[in-house]
């Protein structure tokens, strides 16, 4: 049974969305993308980078983050102008904002209907919508 080289998804991943797979991608993707979908800071992937002892710039993990959302691989969710959380899963869904944890939960796209949008300008068109519900408490772990 052969086994994957450790980089091998990531690498397999980057090159996809032509993106040249330099030591930071590649490290950051694994520690992104290894681990299923999640929802990352900057901040806080850059701390994880450091205690996985990669070494790498907090601009760095901004400048990576912004680079692997242009290539569809992350998905920018913009909180409030002070809070910007890069979120793993890239189908459509929205989200559940915990505000005193700060913490992002994902919502399925169809658990939500969004109607009487405006119609886009001319020369543009809908690419996307994002809700995000705000919530206040200590939500319950469901089974």
């Amino acid at each position: 049974m052969s086994q994957d080289r450790p980089y091998s998804q990531t690498l397999t991943r980057l090159r996809d969305a032509g993106l040249r797979p330099t030591r930071q991608r590649l490290a950051l993707g694994r520690l992104l993308f290894d681990g299923g979908d999640r929802h990352v800071t900057a901040e806080a992937l850059h701390e994880e980078a450091q205690k996985a002892g990669v070494s790498v710039s907090l601009a760095t993990v901004y400048n990576t983050l912004h680079q692997f959302t242009e290539a569809h691989l992350l998905r920018e969710v913009v909180v409030d102008s002070a809070r910007t959380y890069f979120d793993t899963n890239i189908s459509d869904h929205h989200h559940f904002f915990v505000e005193n944890s700060g913490s992002l939960m994902d919502i399925d796209g169809e658990k939500i209907a969004v109607t009487g949008l405006p119609d886009a300008p001319d020369g543009t068109k809908l690419a996307r919508v994002d809700v995000i519900v705000r919530l206040h408490g200590t939500p319950s772990q469901r089974s």
